[in-house]
């Protein structure tokens, strides 16, 4: 009996060993076969799956139970390409893991994949599939995670059938085209701890069956489209940490409940309608660390609870309507990087508290009503890398030492009323990336106070009292786009080493006390898109190497004392927008190489000594918008071109030496006469200026009458031809009757003009020796005549 007992078990386990055997043959041919379908890379990347080896020893990203049976594909970053069509899901019975991220699998996910009764994580996230979601994902009930996100093909509806995968605990569809709404039956799935749908293109409001998701930690709703009002349910979500609906269409107040899920990390609803006030219950949200509900329409005050919030290392409120004052328990949050309550309409000073957040390295309060001084406590933030206070009250000196730790990238204090130079430290500042200090009554010497700054990109200290020569060294910034310093009290010359800054953009000098030429090294700056150095003294002539910079759009050097002509490289820029040379003591014609198709909209030669005639194509210049010719001695008529010029809307020609008609132009037609007078004899239908006498008639009624002139000349002269013709004819016929044996018939003399064969050009040709002068008659008014002897006749033939 044990014998028999001992057999049986034996068979039993032999028999298994050949299941096992062959169903591991089974899968390794089926993952074989879909090795073959891959593109070539992959197939080398998969080289040690081989045929006639076992998948459970030595293959890429594959494991197995004790069974050798396949239970887990993670093949996650290895730059695979292929399909999935190729992969027989039914042949791996036992595959709880398919991980595929990031890679390059295309085609539709095949419904097929329904085959996997027991897989439990699946990961197709950041593969270029398309499509739809095959309905029979959602028949895979012992799935626990299920990521798709960034499949960015793929399309949606979420299908009411996912409220099958109540054993999912991940659940993450965010980053393509789901295209619907949140079906209600997601409140089902009551074992998920991730919930992330962002940027799914999602609408309709968020169901309250959302509360019902008690395990529920993270839930991700970034970037839809999503509306109506935050359901109070969420705040039923005991164990949330994470929630994050910004960047929606959320309206109304921010449910009070809300307030008092002190488990909440980071709570995001910025970039919403949000409206409403934040209550003291904020202060009970202890563990937070971001908050963040900037661009909305809250309004209020700013508790003062927010002190107890000491976790926070992010807080930002701006974008709305707070108001009253900034609360100084804020300098409670010891471990706050960032403070931002820029745009608002707060008022009262910066309390001196803010100088307890050491951390502190974003400091944005801009755009409010801020008044009094920054607190010296200031100076000691030595992580300060972000210090925006533009756009308030604030007077007194900036802190000296704002970038003594050497970490400021961004110090923006304009428009204020600061007063005092500019922060010491910011001299040999070498993190510095952007300096706007303008609009304030800052002084100093600008050649001493800045460095040489290799990260620096813009500055902007215009409209202050700044005083001084521009330093060479501004060329040595090699970040350097936009350099700003108009309206100061700058002297000396513009240095041609400014050049060697060679990503300058935009430079902006004008309004101050500059002397000497505009150096032609300006012509290498490539980049510069705007170049504003009117209201100096600058003398000499422009440089022809302006017309080097192809990405200038706006050249300004009014009032200067430039002379010389207008050099036709500078007319000839491509992308020029705005010319404005007035004020200067230009001579010479204006050139006429200006292009029908350039984008020049406004062009400004007044008050100077341009003379000669207005050119034609000034005329065709199509987006011309305002002119400005005025105070010069221009002269002649204004050309017929700017009939046409419909963009034309603002002129100015006045004290010049122009005469005839105004053009047929709305812009001349609409003018005051103040844009007008002060010419030699212009006439038109404009209050103040003399109307066109008869004689000097419209364009348009000149045009008629000349045409009507033309036609009655062409009549004359063809009535005179057919009179020069028949007198000839009765000449001739005179003379056959003084010489009766010259004489011809009548009807000999008709057949000559007629077309029956008996006489033809080329008789008369020949006869004539081709109009030769030797049988030249006699030359008349309407042509010369010549004598042609035919056969049988002589006759006079008339050449017109």
């Amino acid at each position: 009996m044990a014998q028999k007992i001992v057999f049986i078990f034996l068979l039993v386990l032999i028999i298994v060993k050949l299941s096992s055997v062959a169903s591991e043959k089974s899968e390794a041919n089926a993952l074989l076969k879909w090795k073959a379908s891959l593109d070539n890379q992959s197939q080398v990347v998969l080289s040690s799956w081989k045929n006639g080896t076992s998948p459970c020893t030595t293959w890429t990203g594959i494991q197995c139970d004790t069974s050798n049976s396949v239970t887990a594909i993670n093949l996650e970053n290895n730059l695979l390409k292929g399909t999935l069509h190729a992969l027989h899901f039914s042949s791996l019975p036992n595959l709880l893991t398919f991980d595929i991220y990031n890679n390059s699998f295309h085609g539709i996910i095949p419904p097929q994949i329904g085959n996997m009764s027991k897989i439990s994580r699946l990961n197709f996230s950041s593969n270029p599939f398309y499509g739809s979601i095959p309905q029979e994902m959602w028949t895979l009930t012992s799935l626990r995670s299920l990521d798709l996100s960034y499949c960015s093909y793929l399309t949606g509806p979420i299908s009411a059938s996912i409220a099958n995968l109540t054993n999912l605990t991940y659940l993450d569809l965010g980053g393509f085209n789901l295209n619907c709404s949140i079906p209600p039956g997601i409140g089902k799935l009551n074992n998920l701890v991730l919930l992330d749908f962002q940027y799914s293109n999602l609408f309709g409001s968020i169901p309250r069956e959302i509360g019902m998701l008690s395990k529920l930690e993270h839930l991700d709703l970034t970037e839809n489209t999503l509306t109506g009002n935050i359901p109070s349910t969420i705040a039923n979500l005991s164990r949330l940490n994470i929630l994050l609906l910004p960047n929606n269409t959320l309206s109304g107040p921010i449910p009070p409940p809300l307030w008092n899920m002190s488990n909440l990390i980071w709570l995001w609803l910025y970039s919403n309608h949000l409206s409403g006030t934040i209550p003291t219950s904020v202060g009970n949200l202890v563990n937070l660390e971001s908050l963040r509900v900037d661009d909305n329409q809250l309004y209020g005050s700013i508790p003062s609870t927010i002190g107890n919030m000491t976790k926070l290392t992010e807080i930002s409120l701006c974008f709305n309507s707070f108001s009253k004052s900034i609360p100084a328990s804020i300098g409670s949050l010891i471990n706050l990087e960032t403070l931002c309550l820029q745009t608002n309409s707060l008022s009262g000073s910066i309390p001196d508290t803010i100088g307890n957040l050491k951390r502190l390295s974003d400091l944005e309060l801009s755009t409010n009503m801020l008044s009094g001084n920054i607190p010296q406590a200031i100076n000691n933030l030595t992580n300060m890398y972000n210090f925006v206070v533009a756009k308030n009250n604030l007077n007194g000196h900036l802190p000296p030492q704002i970038c003594l730790g050497g970490s400021l990238e961004y110090l923006n204090a304009q428009s204020n009323h600061f007063t005092g130079s500019v922060p010491s430290s910011l001299k040999n500042c070498s993190s510095i990336v952007m300096i706007t200090l303008q609009d304030n009554h800052l002084e100093g010497d600008i050649s001493q106070d800045f460095g040489v700054y290799p990260n620096l990109s813009y500055i902007d200290v215009s409209n202050n009292q700044f005083y001084g020569q521009i330093s060479p060294n501004w060329g040595k910034c090699d970040s350097l786009q936009n350099f700003i310093i108009a309206k100061n009290n700058i002297s000396g010359g513009i240095p041609p080493q400014i050049a060697e800054a060679t990503n300058l953009g935009k430079l902006h000098l004008f309004s101050n006390q500059l002397t000497g030429n505009i150096p032609k090294e300006l012509g290498k700056l490539k980049n510069l898109v705007e170049l504003k150095i009117a209201n100096n003294h600058l003398s000499g002539k422009i440089p022809s190497e302006i017309g080097l910079l192809q990405a200038l759009t706006r050249l300004h050097l009014g009032g200067n004392d430039l002379i010389g002509s207008i050099p036709r490289q500078v007319v000839q820029l491509p992308n020029l927008l705005e010319l404005n040379l007035s004020n200067n003591k230009l001579d010479g014609s204006i050139p006429s190489d200006f292009k029908t198709l350039q984008p020049l909209y406004s062009l400004d030669l007044s008050g100077n000594l341009l003379n000669g005639a207005i050119p034609r194509v000034l005329g065709e210049v199509k987006h011309l918008q305002c002119l400005n010719l005025s105070h010069n001695n221009l002269s002649g008529n204004i050309p017929s071109s700017f009939d046409g010029m419909s963009a034309l809307n603002s002129i100015n020609i006045s004290y010049n030496q122009l005469d005839g008609p105004l053009p047929d132009n709305k812009a001349f037609l609409h003018a005051s006469i103040e844009s007008l007078k002060n010419n030699k004899g212009l006439c038109g239908n404009v209050t103040g200026l003399v109307p066109c006498p008869s004689s000097s008639p419209s364009r348009k009624s000149h045009k008629v009458v000349l045409l009507v002139l033309l036609l009655i000349f062409g009549v004359l002269a063809l009535a005179l031809s057919v009179i020069s013709i028949s007198v000839y004819i009765l000449c001739i016929k005179a003379r056959k009757k003084e010489d009766p044996a010259k004489e011809m018939q009548p009807e000999e003399l008709f057949s000559i003009w007629s077309r029956d064969g008996k006489m033809t050009f080329k008789t008369i040709m020949e006869a004539t020796n081709n109009f030769d002068d030797k049988y030249l008659i006699e030359i008349g008014g309407q042509g010369s005549v010549y004598r042609a002897e035919l056969p049988g006749m002589v006759v006079a033939v008339k050449k017109l």
